[in-house]
Order: structure tokens, then C-alpha cells, then sequence
């Protein structure tokens, strides 16, 4: 790239020589000359015809045509200097260049050099690699011979032979050989195979013993959950107990009620109020009994201060609903929700359960103060009713209407729902009253006329 550098920029001077040159010759060199001859011609005219012309139009073109002569002088003098700058380079450029080819002669002698090194090379590692096989095959063929040979003994068996030479060492070689041959049926790999086994043994043995330690910490983890589980039951089932009697005495002044948890034992036992008695005692007095014996959950009540139990079975439709009412109030005492929905569920009582039940709601409802040891928040209730008690303990009424299969929602005053409450409750009296008569009246006159019937027979 160097040594065309250089003969690019020679070229360019040689060719800027060639322009100065022709620039020198054809120009300014013919230019000098034809000035001369003008000024000597002109000097011989003057001479001879010095009337035609004044002296002073000769002597200012003599002047004119000097300074034209100078001029040109001039220029030829800066282009001779010009040439002779270019002719430095031009000795400069070729001087290098000699000194390029001639390190570059030099650079392809010792690129030859290192392309015979190389080939060279390359013959060597072919060599290399060559001897590289044989004695990767050379060692496949000693591990071969030492696999059948077999285990190889202890090195302090073997600090025994290493100072024995060769001879001795083949010899004591062939004495074995020749030992080892009674022995050839017996399998040589047996030794390693047992040295294998052991090993997976071993480890076998290990992770059997890591799998049972892991199955012990999984047992231990599955007997505390268990455990937590059971005390998780058995804490919420003793606190809906607790709010179960709390909430039942608030809705039957004079009554009491409790939850009794039915075990496997009770299956077995008869049944009987004494043996039920007893099994709700033995029940209570276990702190934590066993989740796994637990079949389910009864309730005995009672509505008056003295007076024997009764089962959920043995109930009223109406005492079924009081108690399945405080069952739902106990649990909501003990994890609240954030609203209920009843619909009716004052229905099947009578006015003075009515009364406990809205009470009872109403402060469910109320939240409690910060200075309370039980602080509570407040819960929603949403009743239907046809009742005049829940209406009065309610604090917004809405009314529904249903006209061309269309139901519209009104708010109302408490005091318009109760006066819709009695008026409706005043037309089921008068609809009752109607029907009982009606049943009276039928019934009187099924009288007379089995009367008649029997008195015919005597007519």
C-alpha cells in the first residue's frame, strides 16, 4: 500500500513537471524571446525612422515592454524554481520507493521463510497427532489387558515390586499366570462386581434412611396440624356454645339451651336422656377431645325455668325456628359477617318471641363503644317481615310493590309501615274470622241435615 502511495504522488509530480515544462517552453520562453526581438527591432527603427515616432511614446513602450520582460522573467524564474522543488521530490520519491522494493524483497523472503516453517509445522503436529493415536489405541489395549487382569491391589502391595527389575518382574509374571490358569472358570470381574454393589448398597442404604427420617418430620408436621386442627375445632365449638346459651337465655328469659357434640361412644350407647346427660358431661370435661370421634353436633333446650330437656326433634315449628335463630346468632357472635339476609324469620313466632328477636337484632346491629372490654363492629340486617315488632326496632323501611309483573322499591316512614302493617294484619283477622264462621256455618248445617235424615224413617 506504502510503495503505491509513493507512485501515486510520483506520477502526479512527474505530471505537474510535464504542465510546468510545456507551461515554460510553448509560453513564456517564446514569450521572452519575441519581446527581445520586438525591442531590438524597434531600436533599428527608431533609429531609422526617428521622425515617424516621438522619443517619449518610444521610451514609455521601452518601459512598458521592460516591465512585460520582468514579469516573464519573473514567472520563468518561479517555475525554474518550482521545477527544480518538483525535481527534489521526484529524486526523494524514487529514493524511497528503492528503499520500499527493497524492504519488500525483504518481506517476501521471509514470508517464504515462515510458508517452509509452516509447512514444516504442519508435517510435525500430523506426526504428532499420528503418534497421539497410537497411543491413545496402545493405552485403550493396557486398560483392556488391566480390566481382565482385574482389581489392581493396595499400593502398599505394590511398594513391594518397585524395586525388582524387569526379567524378575515378568518371570514372577509367568509363575502367576501359569498359577491362574487352574482358576479360569472362576468369574475375574466377580470382585468388582461386589465392590459395585457394595457402593449402591451403601447408597441405597443412605437415602432409605434420609427418606425415613424425611417421612418422620412429614408424620410429626401431619400430627401438629392435626393437633392444631383439633384445637381449632374444638375452640370454636366451645365459643358457639358459649354464644349459643348467652344468645338462647336473651330470646327464652326463662329457658336455656346448649350444644352437646356427638361422639363415636354415643353411636354405641343407648339412647336416653340419663345417658345423654352423662355424655354431655364427659364431653365438657375433656379440654381437647378427639376430632376423628366427633359425629356431629346436638342441641337441648328448655323454655321454662324447670322442666325436663328437649331435642330439636321433640320441638314446635315454631320453638324449631327460635333455636335454629340463636344457633345463627351465636355464630355470627363468634365470626361475624359483614351483613344477613333473613327473609320471614319472624313467621313461625309469636309476639313475644317477635320482640326478643328484634331486640336481639338491634343489637347485633349497634356497634359497641371503644371503652367496651368487646368491642364490635357494626353488622347489616336485612329483614322481609310482615311484623309489626322488627318494623319498630328497624332503622330504615322499604316498601315493595308489584304492579303489571313489575316490582318497585319505596322508602317509607316507620310509622307508614306500621300503619301498612296493621291494616294488613287487620285483613288476615277479618279473612280469619270470615273463614272460621263459614266453617261454623257448615258444620251447623251438616248437623240439621243428619238430623232430618234420621228422623225420616219415623215420619
Amino acid at each position: 500500500e506504502e510503495i503505491d502511495e509513493h507512485t501515486s504522488v510520483l506520477e502526479d509530480a512527474t505530471v505537474k513537471r510535464q504542465k510546468l515544462t510545456s507551461l515554460l517552453e510553448d509560453n513564456l520562453i517564446v514569450r521572452r524571446n519575441e519581446l527581445t526581438e520586438s525591442t531590438s527591432s524597434r531600436s533599428s527603427r527608431r533609429t531609422s525612422s526617428g521622425n515617424a515616432v516621438s522619443q517619449a511614446k518610444l521610451k514609455e513602450d521601452l518601459v512598458q515592454k521592460r516591465q512585460e520582460l520582468e514579469e516573464a522573467t519573473t514567472s520563468a524564474e518561479d517555475v525554474e524554481k518550482r521545477l527544480n522543488e518538483v525535481k527534489e521530490v521526484d529524486q526523494k520519491l524514487r529514493a524511497e520507493i528503492g528503499t520500499i522494493k527493497e524492504n519488500l524483497e525483504k518481506l517476501k523472503t521471509s514470508d517464504a521463510q515462515y510458508q517452509k516453517d509452516l509447512q514444516e509445522s504442519h508435517e510435525e503436529q500430523e506426526k504428532l497427532l499420528n503418534k497421539r493415536s497410537m497411543c491413545i489405541q496402545k493405552r485403550e489395549d493396557y486398560m483392556r489387558k488391566i480390566q481382565e487382569l482385574g482389581s489392581l491391589p493396595p499400593a502398599a502391595e505394590l511398594t513391594a515390586y518397585t524395586r525388582k527389575s524387569i526379567p524378575a518382574l515378568m518371570k514372577k509374571l509367568e509363575e502367576i499366570n501359569k498359577k491362574l490358569k487352574a482358576y479360569s472358570h472362576v468369574n475375574k470381574k466377580a470382585f468388582d462386581q461386589y465392590v459395585n454393589f457394595s457402593e449402591q448398597r451403601d447408597e441405597l442404604v443412605k437415602r432409605r434412611t434420609e427418606v425415613e427420617q424425611g417421612g418422620e418430620k412429614v408424620k410429626e408436621l401431619i400430627k401438629s396440624l392435626d393437633r392444631k386442627k383439633d384445637e381449632a375445632i374444638n375452640r370454636t365449638f366451645r365459643g358457639v356454645s358459649s354464644h349459643f346459651k348467652e344468645v338462647f337465655t336473651e330470646l327464652v328469659p326463662n329457658g336455656a339451651g346448649e350444644l352437646i357434640m356427638r361422639t363415636a361412644m354415643d353411636e354405641s350407647a343407648d339412647s336416653g336422656d340419663e345417658e345423654d346427660e352423662d355424655n354431655a358431661k364427659s364431653q365438657g370435661s375433656s379440654a381437647n377431645p378427639d376430632v376423628s370421634l366427633f359425629r356431629g353436633v346436638g342441641i337441648k333446650v328448655r323454655f321454662s325455668r324447670v322442666g325436663e330437656n328437649f331435642m330439636m326433634s321433640q320441638l314446635s315449628g315454631g320453638q324449631k325456628a327460635l333455636v335454629a335463630m340463636a344457633l345463627i346468632f351465636s355464630i355470627q357472635r363468634c365470626d361475624p359477617a359483614p351483613f344477613y339476609l333473613f327473609d320471614e324469620l319472624d313467621q313461625a313466632l309469636d309476639s313475644t318471641y317477635r320482640a326478643a328477636v328484634a331486640a336481639l337484632i338491634k343489637k347485633q346491629a349497634t356497634p359497641s363503644s371503644a371503652d367496651s372490654d368487646e368491642p364490635k363492629e357494626s353488622t347489616q340486617f336485612i329483614c322481609s317481615t310482615f311484623r309489626p315488632e322488627l318494623v319498630a326496632a328497624s332503622n330504615r323501611c322499604f316498601g315493595i310493590s308489584h304492579q303489571n309483573k313489575v316490582s318497585s322499591l319505596h322508602l317509607l316512614t316507620k310509622n307508614d309501615a306500621l300503619h301498612f302493617i296493621a291494616n294488613l294484619m287487620s285483613e288476615e283477622e277479618a279473612v280469619l274470622e270470615a273463614t272460621t264462621s263459614s266453617k261454623k256455618s257448615s258444620t251447623t248445617k251438616g248437623k240439621s241435615k243428619k238430623r232430618k235424615v234420621e228422623e225420616a224413617p219415623e215420619d
